[in-house]
């Protein structure tokens, strides 16, 4: 599914077949989950394969291995330079890009020694999402911000992750929605979330969410097309039952939420504002106008 015999990854300042790629069993990142990683996307436009918001990932990324004291000197240029040779050289244009900064060998408990770089790509045509989903309140938690850099995509945080994914696949649902530690909406268990009420998106304020890059380009579409939105805490049961909802990320783009906790959102997803947001972001990632959409009418 990620590669064959012939795909090609950067791997510390050099390009390498895949296959022969390896990892020391050694290293603090295989042992502790003390990596860091982004998730991009690019997608193939009129120009030719477009990155969509390259330096804002690139940018995170050197972040995020500042706030988990990693040893990192790679510049947000030279990454996005690397990760446009690595696109052409396995001839992808509509693909999925992940790069990650592991460690080196370090059984103790302490800040990184050594940094190695990798990017890799594969594809991924997942086209214009319409899923409907259906979620549940998970009994997992976000961890917590006085205990993890919650701000920061590190690798461990995302055991987490697949707790709350597979306990609610395990109960017959799509997703899960996960709370704070205050019993308020966080997140998915890898997305942002927004829901719909009375003409308003609604999300969750910052503090304990990984504030996306997805989440703040779906602010920017909102302010652009004159859509209210509102950043604050708010609990499930004030989710439940509204006008819509969706989850935004780079992977999933925008999915549709069909209902949260088997309480059903109100209007047709079609009706929604939430799919205006949906349609120009995919319009905006293929670097499409999509200001026509503020004169299309509305239906509650």
């Amino acid at each position: 599914m990620y590669y064959n015999d012939d795909s090609v990854l950067f791997f510390d300042g050099a390009y390498m077949k895949a296959k022969d790629a390896k990892t020391d069993l050694y290293g603090q990142s295989l042992h502790y989950g003390y990596a860091v990683f982004e998730g991009i996307k690019s997608y193939k436009t009129a120009e030719g394969a477009r990155i969509f918001k390259a330096e804002e990932h690139y940018d995170r990324l050197r972040r995020s291995a500042e706030a988990m004291m990693i040893p990192f000197s790679y510049s947000t240029e030279a990454m996005v330079e690397a990760t446009y040779k690595l696109l052409e050289m396995n001839k992808l244009e509509n693909a999925y890009i992940r790069p990650i900064v592991i460690c080196s060998p370090n059984m103790a408990l302490s800040k990184g020694r050594k940094s190695y770089l990798v990017i890799e790509a594969w594809n991924w045509d997942n086209g214009y999402l319409a899923n409907k989903m259906r979620i549940m309140t998970s009994s997992f938690q976000r961890p917590n911000p006085k205990a993890f850099k919650v701000e920061a995509k590190v690798s461990g945080h995302y055991v987490n992750s697949i707790l709350a994914c597979q306990e609610a696949k395990d109960k017959g649902f799509d997703e899960a929605l996960v709370l704070d530690e205050n019993g308020n909406v966080a997140e998915s268990s890898g997305a942002n979330v927004f829901f719909e009420k009375d003409g308003t998106l609604f999300t969750p304020a910052k503090g304990n969410i990984l504030p996306g890059i997805t989440r703040a380009t779906v602010l920017q579409i909102c302010q652009e097309l004159g859509i209210p939105t509102e950043e604050k805490f708010f609990t499930p049961e004030e989710m439940q039952g509204a006008d819509a909802g969706f989850f935004c990320g780079t992977a999933a783009e925008i999915v549709a939420l069909d209902s949260l906790d088997d309480i059903p959102f109100r209007l047709d997803w079609e009706n929604s504002l939430s799919s205006k947001v949906q349609r120009a972001y995919r319009h905006l990632v293929l670097e499409e106008d999509y200001t026509y959409l503020k004169t299309q009418p509305q239906y509650v």
